[in-house]
């Protein structure tokens, strides 16, 4: 039986999540909850630089502090012990109550409860597949499959932080993603999309058809025939985004768009983005951060979720969306790159153009009589 007393009177939190800005996204139930349930606290969100820039989407973390762990280095850390011992002295001058280490099924809380630990951190919450170790609060490990999101709130729940509607807590608790979008992130978007000729409440398509792992990316030629579809057959532009270094390799691709494309590579900040996505009549994306967010803005969205991890973990749950996959003996393979040839998203075009007709029609953005069976 786990002790919770404590954790009710904890007021200054330090809540752990040191991978990407998806991996940030899905804890905002879990920080959302924290922050209803102990409305006093000061919560402290410890990201890597990526994931802290989902901080500003997050209206119930008050501080976010930025960090690159050694644990969570894929080898671009060099040899230096101070660093480290910097990184303890940080966490001990801010005198945290308690701190709440979210992890995947495959990352170990050992670690981060370890700096904790040194930092003076009374209580340490995380889950754990091994015995014994230096958290104070150790949860067992929820099964491989369940749902990141589940997994979050089962940490917290297990310190007696409800989630779930109850008489305590009416019914405006859940467990879906959200994010708040903070005003100007809205404006910016506006602004972008009129300096390219399109109102603000005029409708488009969101095509964001690259991640950071080629084991995730659909092909792009292929995605831009089924957006060029979409586009001629609605009459709505496509909004093309990407990080900055996509650039390099997006030339095949808008040249297919053309003219139907808006882009917007490397120009938008991610609060910005976010606001591109909510607005969007319908998202064309990989697994990637922008499935997140559609989610939690419930934009329909039609996902390539290549076989690299189970769908159970990390799909959307909440708005109207179309997973699409071949299913393989590899899956689930964690990998960055593909040994084969991508056979989990080898999809034709009009597989992608028939499930984004369909979540039109479903979301009554738009009505169709027919489905194409060619491009």
């Amino acid at each position: 039986m786990i002790d919770t007393s404590h954790w009710a009177k904890a007021r200054n939190i330090l809540a752990m999540r040191l991978d990407n800005i998806g991996d940030v996204i899905m804890t905002s139930p879990a920080l959302r909850a924290i922050k209803e349930n102990l409305p006093e606290c000061r919560l402290t969100l410890m990201a890597s630089p990526g994931g802290a820039q989902a901080a500003s989407l997050l209206p119930w973390v008050d501080e976010v502090l930025p960090c690159r762990v050694l644990w969570q280095d894929l080898g671009k850390l060099d040899f230096d012990p101070d660093r480290e011992w910097e990184l303890v002295e940080t966490l001990r001058t801010r005198h945290f109550d308690a701190a709440i280490i979210f992890t995947s099924f495959s990352q170990s809380p050992h670690p981060a409860g370890f700096l904790c630990y040194l930092a003076g951190i009374p209580l340490r919450l995380g889950e754990s597949k091994e015995l014994g170790g230096v958290l104070t609060t150790e949860v067992v490990a929820a099964p491989d499959e369940i749902h990141q999101v589940e997994r979050n709130l089962r940490l917290i729940e297990a310190v007696g932080l409800q989630v779930s509607d109850s008489e305590a807590l009416p019914a405006k608790r859940d467990r879906s993603l959200s994010i708040g979008i903070p005003a100007e992130a809205m404006a910016e978007a506006t602004v972008q999309l009129e300096q390219h000729g399109l109102a603000a409440d005029a409708p488009y398509f969101l095509l964001n058809p690259w991640t950071s792992c080629q084991s995730r990316n659909y092909n792009q030629e292929r995605f831009a025939a089924a957006a060029r579809y979409l586009a001629i057959h609605t009459g709505w532009p496509v909004v093309v985004t990407g990080v900055a270094k996509d650039r390099d390799r997006s030339g095949p691709l808008m040249e297919t768009l053309s003219p139907y494309a808006i882009d917007l590579i490397g120009s938008t900040t991610l609060p910005g983005l976010a606001a591109l996505i909510a607005n969007a009549q319908l998202v064309l994306t990989n697994n990637t951060s922008t499935m997140h967010l559609a989610d939690a803005t419930r934009t329909p969205m039609v996902v390539m979720f290549a076989g690299t991890e189970y769908e159970s973990q990390w799909r959307p749950r909440h708005g109207l969306s179309r997973l699409l996959r071949r299913p393989t003996p590899c899956s689930p393979c964690y990998a960055f790159t593909c040994p084969y040839q991508l056979e989990c998203l080898d999809i034709p075009p009009e597989e992608v153009i028939a499930a984004g007709l369909e979540l039109l029609k479903l979301s009554k953005r738009i009505i169709y009589n027919r489905v194409p069976n060619i491009l």
